[in-house]
């Protein structure tokens, strides 16, 4: 089976070799709007992952033998392709310290729509319409931005990082790792209620979340409730107590909205509770009190 072969058995629609060295998104069978699919071709070796459906990267090798000058040449096409890739995410560090700089503190569309009218954040106003910018760090240092449109569309800088790229509410508390930012404000305000003390990553992605907990001592997992169980096997993944909405399709954010408050608030309790007492691998799916 070549590479090719192997990208669609994995439901990545593609049709030719992707440049050497680098990930690149595809769309995939389930989500052919969407560009969930990931590969990585190496030339005697190849990455591929649907994030729809896995938080586990599946690896291709070739049924022949690659020859010494397939190998001198895959190692030249690596090499040139890491430098264009450092080369796009300076461009992209640039761009994101351009777009905050020329971004006002304000409230946004998106955020009253999930229930937080009065909560600010960095707008950047683009072609007349108000777009929030979510800075993305890793160790401190900017990498790029996650832009949200008043639709709730969401969009990260051309060739910027975000392998480990986080958005932190650090307020020394326990870890707590969930995807979005919208969820982040729903478990900040529950926190907030039970006035307990956090540190919240936004992860941006469930495969990203696997990461970045991996460099995290113990904490607490919210997980969304993916149809495709993504995010539940992301939460498996890290092994931490984890909170996750009833209802397939929901993140916590949308919990929050639908059953209020002070319901989210009693809920996850719960998953902070056996946090506290046992710190073991624990799902923990969302309780009405």
């Amino acid at each position: 089976m070549d590479f090719i072969q192997f990208a669609r058995s994995h439901g990545i629609i593609i049709d030719a070799h992707p440049p050497m060295g680098v990930w690149k998104r595809f769309p995939t069978e389930d989500h052919p709007r969407s560009r969930n699919g990931a590969v990585k071709y190496m030339g005697d070796v190849g990455f591929v992952q649907n994030h729809a459906t896995s938080t586990v990267v599946s690896i291709w090798k070739p049924d022949s033998p690659v020859t010494a000058e397939d190998k001198k040449i895959s190692v030249a096409a690596i090499r040139q392709a890491d430098d264009q890739r450092r080369k796009q995410q300076q461009v992209a560090i640039q761009r994101a310290i351009g777009m905050l700089n020329g971004s006002g503190f304000s409230t946004h569309p998106y955020l009253e729509r999930k229930g937080f009218a009065d909560e600010q954040g960095n707008v950047l106003w683009v072609e007349g319409k108000p777009v929030l910018l979510i800075p993305m760090r890793v160790a401190g240092s900017l990498v790029g931005v996650q832009q949200i449109d008043a639709d709730g569309g969401k969009k990260f800088l051309y060739g910027q990082r975000t392998s480990n790229a986080t958005f932190t509410f650090d307020n020394r508390g326990v870890n707590i790792v969930c995807e979005g930012y919208a969820t982040a404000l729903s478990v900040r305000a529950a926190m907030k209620q039970m006035k307990q003390r956090y540190t919240l990553h936004v992860c941006f992605s469930a495969g990203n979340m696997v990461k970045v907990a991996s460099g995290l001592e113990r904490g607490i997992v919210i997980a969304d409730n993916d149809a495709s169980g993504t995010g539940q096997e992301a939460a498996q993944k890290i092994g931490w107590p984890t909170w996750m909405s009833d209802r397939t399709g929901e993140d916590a954010n949308d919990f929050h909205m639908r059953v209020g408050m002070f319901a989210f608030t009693q809920s996850l309790t719960h998953t902070i509770n056996v946090q506290r007492q046992s710190g073991a691998a624990l799902q923990v799916t969302a309780r009405r009190p």
